[in-house]
């Protein structure tokens, strides 16, 4: 029988580490983007320690004020192959699970827009991970799966989040067959933004980078915290909570009153990041 766990107590116990120290993440900050690279090879299998590096390396993102942006993609042939199976044990259920928790809360909950490249399967946990970005850019190869019920278990996360991108009824589908989704039906779906041409790839990512941080980064978190703050309220609650981060939050931006100049005098922001 399992020790209970006290979950408070144990979180104490983890600190953030830096990204200097990361094994299984390679990250870097390139102008005012984030770029983090799963780096396991030869499937980027997910442990407690990649997750960890995850949590970490997001969180450390969203605290620059420099970034805007956070771009997750693989240096392997796979995304990621889901959960390092030899971790997942009885003993280690918490732990890894906390893990995942860290990981995932943190893509929801950083400010700046987290974009998914995915260029290989994302199975499993390595799914959700696309899941939970803000935007997936994928190729032809990408593939997608949540084969957890084949082994007698559910996906946690998954379940959570895909009833919100696909629907419940074609988010119970892709939970209780576990079958593969082709990149071209992932796209049908809304699991990803945009499908182009593996040659395409770099130059399609570059292009919509340059894109979304090329606007002011105050704003591009306050568009997020609204369009994510209204998932799971009424239409009329999402309403009044998206008005007030627009009238008590948005216009005490010296960007949004630089915009509003800008427009009047015809000519391009200038913006200042606050």
């Amino acid at each position: 029988m399992i020790e209970p766990v006290n979950a408070e107590e144990y979180t104490t116990q983890v600190t953030r580490r830096s990204p200097d120290s990361f094994q299984h993440v390679k990250f870097r900050v390139d102008k005012n983007v984030a770029r983090m690279t799963l780096s396991r090879p030869e499937h980027n299998l997910l442990n407690e320690a990649m997750l960890r590096e995850i949590a970490d390396g997001i969180a450390f993102a969203g605290d620059r004020e420099d970034v805007k942006l956070i771009v997750l993609d693989s240096s392997c042939k796979v995304f990621s192959g889901g959960i390092d199976i030899g971790e997942y044990t009885s003993q280690r259920v918490f732990q890894m699970l906390d893990a995942f928790h860290a990981a995932f809360a943190g893509m929801l909950d950083v400010g700046k827009p987290v974009l998914c490249v995915v260029n290989g399967p994302a199975i499993g946990g390595g799914a959700e991970l696309a899941a939970f970005g803000d935007l997936v850019v994928a190729t032809p190869k990408a593939r997608f799966a949540q084969p957890e019920i084949t082994i007698g278990v559910f996906p946690p996360l998954a379940s959570t989040i895909l009833p919100f991108l696909v629907g419940p009824k074609t988010a119970l589908e892709i939970v209780l067959t576990g079958e593969v989704i082709s990149a071209e039906r992932a796209l049908e779906l809304g699991l990803v933004n945009r499908l182009v041409p593996e040659a395409q790839l770099e130059k399609s990512v570059e292009d919509l980078i340059a894109r979304i941080s090329g606007h002011s980064g105050p704003v591009l978190t306050m568009a997020k915290k609204a369009i994510l703050g209204g998932m799971g309220l009424s239409l009329r609650d999402g309403l009044k909570q998206s008005m007030n981060i627009f009238l008590n939050e948005l216009y005490r931006l010296e960007d949004s009153q630089e915009g509003l100049r800008a427009l009047v005098e015809k000519r391009k922001p200038n913006w200042k990041n606050r």
